[in-house]
């Protein structure tokens, strides 16, 4: 149940209001931008809420279970904080949303009519559709670890240990939005860079972080498929650094990196097939590692 202040509430239920709608996002590198649909900016908690943007908004849906509810926002990308290049390049993917209703005579009488988060976001002739999700959404999410024979850790990172490889090189040849080839990494292994991570350090792409899908090598030319079209056409010249990958399987781990006792899966688990498997005299059933 919400709390109205009693500045608000006479704002209310006078017979003229001067209300209008504010949208806040947080995003994931600490930016906040603020949009209202007032014809003006308005300013409050340290944010300026931009008014040339267009927004409106759907009907809200909140329900008394525990199912996601949520509306949409409807703008035209007409600022410079909101661009096309920066939706394609994920910058606002789950982004914190907070909403209120405001007093545009005096921005600090306010209500805060809802929390949560961006979902999937559209895009069609210079306009833009936001799905919001409300907080309930966390909850169809998978919280903590699972039993699997696969790593859950990411390579490099405090649960792994381990460093992984960086190599530069310079895109030599664009194939197509998301396949170059690339100079300075002859002597890598076919698929060594398979989930590795490519980031941009010079041109149009500068800064871009996208993971590498499939690596090749033909005939002394090394290939990199991204799994992500860039924000940005990459092109010759474009200086980058490829990380290695990992596949997450215990095997790659022992043999590769020699980081088995960092492992953070569960190789010696039971798969399915051994549920539906007919007794074999040659199976070994003595509670023994799967994985030697």
């Amino acid at each position: 149940m919400k709390t109205v202040a009693p500045e608000l509430a006479a704002t209310l239920a006078g017979g003229v209001t001067t209300l209008a709608t504010c949208w806040r996002l947080i995003l994931a590198d600490g930016r906040v931008l603020g949009f209202t649909d007032h014809d003006r900016p308005l300013v409050f908690g340290g944010v300026t809420h931009e008014a040339a943007t267009g927004f409106t908004a759907s009907e809200a849906v909140a329900r008394a279970d525990l199912s996601v509810g949520g509306l949409e926002v409807d703008g035209a990308l007409s600022s410079p904080t909101l661009t096309a290049t920066d939706i394609e390049a994920g910058l606002f993917d789950a982004a914190a949303v907070e909403i209120d209703l405001v007093d545009w005579s005096d921005p600090s009488r306010r209500l805060r009519l809802r929390r949560g988060s961006l979902g999937e976001i559209t895009r069609l002739d210079g306009a833009f559709r936001a799905e919001i999700r409300s907080l309930a959404h966390r909850l169809d999410e998978t919280g903590g670890r699972l039993f699997q024979h696969r790593c859950d850790a990411d390579l490099g990172d405090a649960r792994c240990g381990v460093a992984p490889i960086a190599r530069a090189g310079t895109v030599t040849r664009v194939i197509d939005r998301r396949r170059i080839a690339v100079a300075g990494l002859a002597g890598v292994a076919e698929g060594a860079l398979d989930r590795g991570l490519l980031r941009v350090a010079s041109g149009a792409c500068a800064g871009l972080a996208v993971e590498v899908k499939v690596h090749r090598v033909d005939a002394g030319e090394v290939t990199l498929e991204l799994w992500q079209t860039p924000s940005a056409a990459l092109a010759v010249g474009d200086a980058v650094t490829v990380s290695e990958g990992c596949d997450k399987r215990f095997e790659t781990c022992r043999d590769r990196f020699s980081n088995a006792r960092a492992f953070r899966g569960f190789p010696h688990i039971p798969g399915n097939d051994f549920l539906v498997a007919s007794p074999d005299a040659g199976m070994i059933t003595d509670g023994g590692a799967l994985v030697p």
